[in-house]
């Protein structure tokens, strides 16, 4: 199947970057409180680490549940997200509903194994308390051509999240990454946005956040396209997230107002909108504040 003709999107590298440079060079005095806490709502507050321990996670959760009490005037992030035999420690010890648990699955971060263990991981990541679930596509497949096969994939993952969330009454977000360091071409990551999109993703995502290069300004502005186009074609509106790399204020800006630009206002919510972040959350909360921070 030829995804970009089927969506009317072929992405050209130059005018790409031009477009990124004028966005660059129009956010002068669009840091404000304002953005910069819209930005911090949209937050996954992510421990992903070799060494994660159910003490270390659940010290971040009572981090993210303090920000009730000593700032009060903040939003909470959207989510904390962790290996998903950490969901229920997550589940149990958040403040609030409203900060979801976010897991990874399907054998983050390389997806290399059975496709039967990576659906059984999902549906426990579901049984443990997962909100919100982040698979990675299977580039053994796409980089092979193989397009169906990394599509069914991805197909097969959403279909058992969705019947064990159903048994629980619930729905469960489904984020695919695509890992686009790896796709390295603005062509194959637009094929690749279309494929998740077109295979049942909620979100699409930029990176595991694991390999030498992770969310740049380039796929994030690519994929938004693509996220444009399939909504102009099918109605339903995908969300995007930009993971891998981002700790500064500065860079959260950069990737909000590509949002903002390519897909308008109506994409710019916690529910369509993501950072996934270990670093952030303190630059944007120095940004607010004006001062150096150091809160988590």
């Amino acid at each position: 199947m030829d995804y970009l003709q089927k969506y009317g999107y072929t992405p050209v590298e130059e005018e790409v970057a031009a477009r990124i440079q004028a966005i660059g060079a129009n956010m002068d005095g669009l840091s404000t409180p304002e953005v910069l806490k819209q930005c911090f709502s949209m937050m996954d507050l992510t421990t992903l680490k070799t060494n994660d321990t159910v003490a270390s996670v659940s010290k971040l959760v009572d981090k993210a549940n303090r920000l009730t009490v000593e700032y009060p005037d903040y939003p909470l992030p959207a989510s904390i997200c962790v290996y998903p035999n950490f969901a229920s420690v997550v589940r149990e010890r958040r403040c609030s509903p409203a900060l979801h648990v976010t897991t990874v699955a399907s054998c983050f971060p390389s997806a290399q194994s059975f496709l039967e263990v990576k659906v059984q991981e999902c549906v426990l990541a579901v049984r443990g308390g997962a909100d919100e679930i982040d698979i990675v596509l299977a580039l053994n497949a796409f980089l092979a051509g193989d397009y169906d096969a990394a599509a069914r994939e991805i197909v097969e993952m959403k279909k058992a999240i969705d019947a064990e969330a159903a048994l629980a009454g619930r729905k469960v977000v489904l984020k695919v990454i695509l890992e686009t360091g790896l796709l390295v071409t603005p062509e194959n990551i637009a094929r690749a946005s279309f494929l998740a999109m077109e295979a049942g993703a909620d979100f699409i995502k930029t990176s595991t956040g694991k390999v030498e290069v992770n969310a740049t300004p380039t796929a994030a502005y690519v994929m938004c396209e693509c996220i444009k186009a399939f909504y102009a074609k099918t109605g339903r509106r995908v969300g995007f997230k930009a993971a891998g790399g981002i700790s500064t204020a500065k860079d959260a800006l950069l990737y909000y107002y590509i949002g903002s630009c390519v897909l308008g206002k109506d994409w710019m919510d916690k529910d369509h909108f993501r950072f996934g972040v270990s670093r952030l959350g303190n630059s944007l909360m120095g940004a607010i504040e004006q001062k150096t921070v150091n809160f988590f």
